[in-house]
């Protein structure tokens, strides 16, 4: 019987480590699924993009693992057992059970609301390809690409509020745009690095609100903590992320904010036979801090996954992965961005670059995402790799599997 690999969510990191493990594996011995809620690859870092106007591709994952041996499920997870060792699937024709014996969880996060009335049934968000297009269509109503002088509010003082901010206001210049920050915008960045944001935001006309704390969110304005209320023709809410509570329910060890808890090789503390990458994943990186929810850390622990599930499975050694934060890379709109350097502790060196240049390496940034998501086996070797004869996947010890010996290989 085949080792059976089951991935769950076909993101940055899913796409890719399923990929990799189809080229890596013997299909003689393993079969690889991926159960995605939608057909089309969704290229997240560039959402903000898509909302603003721009046209951004969404490759077919039937289309990206063609040719793969990797076979796809199109269902939301509802569900996941590991005691039992299967996932639950709701899809068009009903759903249903889908067994495994090496689970990769890489289902990513969502918006999160943090409680504050309103966010739910009157913002927009740019968490996903549906969402960006309602609030396409909505700027659209709010007097096309060249605006009316209705207002929009960007709540979040984050990467991707200053993005879908300084986006909008570039891409729309007839709008009002607002960015309310609870802080101030890119806290986390070099002083010099503060002084160019707040640059780009004078130049584009991105009114900065900071220690704006919103209460609530209305159909036509929001409500802060001091009291004041600006209108708004348009919320859009990039205050934080939150993660699925499917890994919670189904009792593996997380931490309060429902991240998959992990060892170095991104296997679950408390079932051996899980892997979690990406968002949906809590760990250290080498510097002894948790590593963040973006894309750099999708692909480190996407490659550390990688190893360690094919060298338990085959009964090699595990390489390690380096676990590091180098940098931020963000756009400020077409023309504008900032590359920050980060050290070793986590905090912004103090010299950064902008401009045009840094902008190009954000682009760079995503055109790579994309072309290492649709061609995930490019460049690795085609000779596969079969299944040790035995395997225990409870051992932990040395980066081993358990044998008593080989397939050949």
């Amino acid at each position: 019987m085949k080792h059976r690999i089951v991935v769950l969510g076909a993101g940055y990191a899913g796409a890719y480590v399923a990929g990799n493990l189809a080229r890596r594996l013997s299909p003689a011995d393993t079969e690889v699924t991926v159960i995605n809620a939608v057909p089309d690859f969704v290229q997240r870092q560039r959402l903000n993009q898509l909302a603003a106007g721009r046209e951004i591709e969404a490759p077919q994952l039937s289309d990206v693992f063609a040719g793969t041996g990797i076979r796809l499920r199109l269902g939301r997870v509802t569900a996941v057992d590991p005691e039992r060792q299967v996932v639950t699937v709701a899809d068009a024709h009903g759903g249903g059970e889908v067994g495994y014996d090496t689970l990769l969880y890489a289902l990513g996060s969502h918006v999160a609301g943090h409680g504050v009335p309103g966010v739910a049934e009157h913002a927009f968000n740019v968490a996903d390809r549906p969402s960006a297009l309602r609030l396409r269509q909505h700027l659209d109503t709010l007097g096309g690409l060249g605006g009316t002088g209705r207002r929009v509010l960007v709540v979040g003082d984050g990467l991707t509020g200053i993005e879908t901010a300084t986006e909008i206001a570039e891409a729309r210049p007839g709008l009002s745009v607002a960015l309310l920050a609870r802080d101030e915008p890119g806290a986390w960045l070099s002083a010099g690095a503060r002084g160019h944001l707040r640059r780009a935001c004078d130049r584009l006309g991105v009114a900065v609100v900071e220690h704006a704390d919103v209460e609530a969110v209305e159909a036509e304005r929001v409500r802060c903590a001091d009291g004041t209320t600006p209108a708004s023709d348009a919320t859009v809410w990039t205050a934080g992320f939150a993660v699925s509570p499917v890994a919670a329910a189904g009792g593996l060890e997380v931490t309060d904010s429902g991240r998959i808890v992990v060892d170095r090789t991104m296997r679950s503390v408390s079932h051996p036979n899980v892997y979690a990458v990406g968002d949906s994943v809590h760990t250290l990186g080498d510097n002894g801090l948790p590593l963040p929810m973006n894309c750099g850390s999708a692909g480190c622990t996407g490659r550390q996954a990688i190893q360690a599930i094919v060298g338990r499975l085959t009964g090699r050694e595990i390489a390690t992965v380096k676990l590091v934060h180098l940098y931020s890379a963000i756009s400020l709109g077409r023309r504008d961005g900032i590359l920050q350097l980060i050290d070793g502790q986590g905090q912004a060196k103090p010299s950064y670059v902008g401009g045009r240049k840094a902008l190009r390496v954000k682009a760079g940034i995503h055109r790579g995402a994309l072309w290492g998501t649709s061609y995930p086996t490019f460049g690795l070797p085609k000779r596969k790799r079969r299944l040790a004869v035995t395997t225990d996947v409870s051992d932990v010890s040395a980066g081993k599997s358990a044998k008593s010996g080989h397939a050949a290989v």
